[in-house]
């Protein structure tokens, strides 16, 4: 297979203050999986500009000359635009460089995000992406783009929301779900946490079956070779599980996302994008 067709690890790139992060853990996965590296900056596709309907106010001609100039100047904008992405996928090649990354690929893409990493996402290995996005107007929530991600791909996504730390102490939060077990699977198989610490960590009602649960996928991690830690934990899962990491100074959460059906999100809000928004650490999302 040639290194352009590979599965690769996909580093989102933009104008953000987080994507020197992105960079950074991109480029320390790359490593440790030994895969190449690919920068993305896309450009999010804009409507042409349109004329408003001024008829009786200004002649026709005008409204003609008034829409080439603003043409004009869309076309304009859009070079710009390419041209800063340039810049910055050139300034986060420069970090991976440092990084011990020497031959990262450069992309630019026009068009909607989430369409552009669809079209990827049979050669992504990992996709790593910022919590938000320069277009986010504060530093608080979560990036426009990152639910709809996370609902269309089916590949590991590492959620940047810090400066890169490298991970040591990881937490598997592990509920037995289909979407835990592929997180369970992940960390079994890939290379990317061999030798490190890894908190096995359920929340749960009925102390019996968490038991087994926790039993079973110990086991999973002893024979791959992680150091395990499990605990068992009672109350609200989402508080539990982040004073539990915050606690155990644990660098990064690896978790199913979107385990539950769609109604009882609508109702009861998505366990994930709770994690998202609250945690302080990346998390590493699998669906």
């Amino acid at each position: 297979m040639s290194q352009s067709n590979k599965a690769l690890v996909l580093a989102g790139i933009d104008g953000s203050p987080i994507s020197a992060a992105v960079a950074d853990y991109a480029a320390w996965i790359a490593k440790r999986v030994d895969v190449p590296l690919k920068l993305l900056h896309n450009l999010e596709h804009r409507e042409p500009p349109a004329a408003a309907d001024l008829t009786g106010s200004i002649g026709l001609g005008s409204r003609e000359h008034l829409l080439e100039e603003l043409t004009e100047l869309e076309a304009k904008r859009s070079k710009i635009l390419l041209e800063q992405g340039k810049h910055m996928l050139e300034a986060a090649n420069d970090r991976v460089k440092a990084a011990g990354i020497d031959n990262a690929q450069l992309c630019q893409r026009h068009g909607s995000l989430t369409e552009t990493l669809v079209e990827m996402e049979e050669y992504i290995r990992v996709l790593v992406l910022g919590v938000r996005g320069e277009e986010h107007q504060s530093d608080e929530g979560l990036g426009f783009h990152i639910e709809s991600i996370l609902r269309a791909l089916h590949k590991p996504i590492l959620i940047v929301n810090q400066d890169f730390a490298e991970p040591q102490h990881i937490m598997l939060a592990y509920d037995g779900s289909e979407a835990a077990e592929k997180a369970l699977n992940y960390l079994v198989t890939s290379p990317l946490y061999e030798g490190m610490q890894c908190h096995l960590v359920h929340v749960t009602k009925d102390d019996t079956k968490a038991d087994k649960l926790l039993a079973d996928a110990e086991a999973r991690l002893n024979k791959a070779g992680l150091d395990v830690v499990t605990a068992k934990l009672h109350g609200d899962a989402e508080k539990q599980l982040l004073n539990y990491q915050q606690e155990h100074d644990i660098q990064m959460i690896v978790m199913g996302s979107f385990g539950h059906g769609r109604l009882r999100e609508m109702l009861l809000g998505s366990f994930t994008l709770k994690m998202l928004n609250h945690s302080k650490i990346p998390l590493l999302l699998l669906r």
